[in-house]
């Protein structure tokens, strides 16, 4: 069951048991009568989520019970419609609870997670391999033909009664029982795997009390570092693996061998010998998932997950890989070469190490294109951006973004806002925006409810974006780098899918779709962060108002392909170990370092001590295993799309209402190829992704063809 086993694919953590609370008490429990059925944050305690969830787990066996017992002939409505609501209350536990512990945890909720994770898992199971349901399920299932279903009722029972399947319900005797144990086993795994990156990334800080060290950081880089030093009672400037402070210092820094003391502590997060160690988490989760595969009868995880994608076969994934990777490559080859010769002339000695790339490509970008992408910032202040994104919803959409107090949050940082499309209420959108000890890295789009109208009532979304972009600081405003522009451009479109999806069923709404589609829209709206049409829009400078330079805009789409070649081989990469992991068959038993540095096919020689696997949380414990390869495939489909954007106009309202209707209204309703020709009248094409990215010809030799 698609929409149970999602509060257990979300689960994260737990902790000690606490005393019962009565529903009557408990929060959780109690109807919400709050704005749209928010979450009451402030009346929400640690203590409560035990009690509740495992009240919900009672009541939704009741429901799973009521629907077995029926002694009415099985039906799509009896059934298959009723599994959809059969755990809405413990869906809307679980939402708080996962997404809390993502974004504001502490020891006590991960502790509770923990707790928690099996009990939920037991539950999936139990309802994925409820015989007798499943009865009822396939008897509804060998009607379809003569059911007269709409697309979606026929995309959600063959999604019903596949998840079945694929859960293990046609298992028997030992075989069964291993299925059980291993989900179980896989899930606490998983919430471990966070947990330590999440601790490995807070022990570790670059404590500077010399200025001469901060040579070449860019001026709101320091003054961020000299807050966090401030805020953490130290003198000088603290630097920590939080991106916006991170990601700067491997950029800039001058001096190199602080650049490496940061490059070699993000790139051996869980790889460090202590306590949080990932290397054996690894190992098991991935022995693990080849076991559920093979118990299924398939020849490895990869081919498991991948006979439910867009991308079907492990045959197929490789294929795209290794296209992608050697049209990519002697662009690559040519982009180091580049980096090296000019590293050199600037006294660097060759070869290049890891933390030497970026600190050299960024120069060499400042001199191709006399450009420093630091003088952007000022002209980027996060409210400003804000605004640019909602007045571009507003213009494509005809949506418009009210801030509201009413509604409660669960952290000061918080931003809430009620999103209308006229006077039609169209969701809630949480802003949470910058880092904090208490949040995972990266940034994400998540929901505390999905979207659906069964029987008529319709429930709205309540969709939340969390990113790890810099602070304010001193009486400056937040002002974001060009990349986090794009970053929250990406997140955006995911929320977009959330908050536009007009469908009946909540596992079939919004961002419930195929993983190697789910990109597309996101990735779509980036490209809109490089047409000057609407960065005129909004970026002014912070305290001038002056708009953003045409100069700069220019030198933005100047430098749009530079590094692509680089940028894709690496993006490549991860989609190659990810496929490695999940094409085993047998227990992996080197270390994960070793695992990696034999399997990736970059350019630049591994480090001892450095691999990207043991914090590599997508693949491990976001939902992509086997599917990171999905963000470079769902480049191919937004490259293809944006090309109908750029040939009718970016801001054309006729192309806009088509790619609402026909895509993003639609969630997971029916399978994305014929979403996208129903939007762009064909299948996909490479060309505008290789034009894109400025991937010429190539010789049969590998050359790059001359012009």
């Amino acid at each position: 069951m698609r929409k149970i086993a999602k509060s257990i694919l979300l689960m994260t953590i737990v902790s000690t048991i606490q005393p019962a609370l009565g529903q009557t008490t408990n929060p959780l429990l109690q109807e919400w009568k709050t704005p749209h059925q928010t979450p009451p944050f402030s009346k929400i305690r640690n203590e409560h989520y035990v009690p509740a969830v495992r009240e919900a787990i009672k009541e939704a066996e009741k429901n799973i019970q009521n629907i077995v017992k029926q002694k009415a002939a099985p039906t799509f409505e009896n059934t298959i419609v009723a599994l959809q609501t059969a755990s809405e209350k413990l869906d809307r536990i679980s939402s708080v609870l996962f997404n809390l512990n993502e974004c504001n945890t502490d020891s006590e909720l991960q502790n509770i997670v923990m707790e928690l994770t099996p009990e939920l898992t037991r539950f999936s199971n139990s309802v994925n391999m409820n015989q007798d349901l499943f009865e009822r399920v396939k008897s509804v299932y060998k009607q379809r033909e003569n059911l007269k279903l709409t697309p979606e009722e026929s995309t959600l029972l063959e999604d019903t009664y596949n998840g079945f399947v694929r859960n293990g319900v046609n298992l028997t005797g030992k075989a069964r029982e291993t299925f059980a144990k291993n989900s179980e086993r896989l899930a606490e795994l998983s919430q471990q795997m966070n947990r330590n990156v999440l601790a490995d990334n807070n022990d570790f800080i670059l404590h500077i009390t010399d200025k001469a060290d901060l040579a070449g950081l860019p001026e709101n880089v320091v003054a961020a570092a000299k807050a966090e030093a401030k805020e953490r009672k130290m003198a000088g400037w603290v630097f920590t693996l939080a991106y916006p402070s991170y990601g700067p210092f491997i950029t800039y820094a001058d001096n190199r061998s602080l650049r490496e003391k940061m490059w070699r502590a993000y790139n051996s997060r869980g790889n460090r010998g202590n306590k949080n160690d990932n290397n054996e988490v690894i190992k098991e989760m991935v022995y693990l998932r080849y076991q559920q595969a093979s118990l299924l009868g398939y020849k490895n995880y990869c081919q498991y997950v991948l006979s439910n994608r867009m991308c079907n076969t492990p045959e197929e994934l490789s294929g795209f890989l290794e296209e992608m990777y050697q049209a990519a490559k002697p662009y690559a080859e040519r982009d180091l070469k580049e980096v090296s010769i000019f590293a050199e002339s600037m006294g660097a000695k060759l070869p290049l190490e890891r933390w030497d790339m970026t600190y050299y490509s960024e120069k060499l970008k400042q001199k191709k294109y006399d450009f420093d992408q630091e003088l952007l910032r000022p002209y980027l202040p996060l409210e400003n951006v804000r605004q640019g994104i909602f007045n571009l919803y507003g213009r494509l959409y005809g949506l418009s973004f009210r801030e509201t107090k009413a509604i409660e949050v669960y952290h000061p940082d918080v931003k809430v806002y009620e999103v209308f499309d006229g006077k039609r209420f169209m969701g809630v959108l949480y802003l949470d925006m910058h880092p904090r000890a208490s949040k995972r890295s990266g940034a994400w789009k998540t929901t505390f409810r999905e979207q659906s109208n069964i029987g008529g009532k319709q429930v709205r979304p309540l969709v939340q974006i969390v990113c790890n972009f810099s602070k304010p600081v001193g009486d400056k405003p937040a002002l974001l780098s060009f990349d986090e522009m794009e970053t929250f451009m990406h997140e955006f479109g995911h929320a977009i899918h959330c908050l536009l999806t007009d469908c009946t069923y909540p596992s079939l709404s919004g961002t419930n779709v195929k993983r190697d589609f789910v990109e597309m829209p996101s990735q779509v709206m980036e490209n809109w962060c490089y047409e000057p049409e609407f960065l005129n829009t909004f970026a002014k400078h912070y305290q001038t108002g002056d708009t953003i330079p045409g100069e700069y805009i220019r030198k933005i789409k100047a430098a749009e392909k530079y590094m692509a070649g680089w940028l894709c081989i690496r993006q490549l990469n991860l989609g190659i170990i990810d496929y490695e992991f999940h094409s085993i068959t047998e227990p992996i038993t080197g270390s994960i370092e070793d695992f990696e540095h034999a399997r990736m096919r970059e350019l630049q020689a591994p480090v001892k001590g450095a691999n990207t696997s043991t914090a590599f949380t997508h693949i491990f414990a976001g939902g992509y295993a086997s599917g990171y390869y999905g963000y470079k495939w769902a480049e191919v489909l937004d490259a293809d799309i944006f090309s109908k954007f750029k040939k009718e106009g970016i801001f054309n309202a006729a192309t806009a209402s088509a790619f609402r209707s026909k895509i993003l209204s639609r969630g997971g309703t029916e399978h994305p190829s014929v979403l996208f020709h129903n939007f762009m009248g064909r299948k996909p094409d490479k060309a505008a992704l290789m034009e894109r990215c400025g991937f010429e010809e190539v010789e049969p030799d590998g050359t790059l063809q001359k012009k």
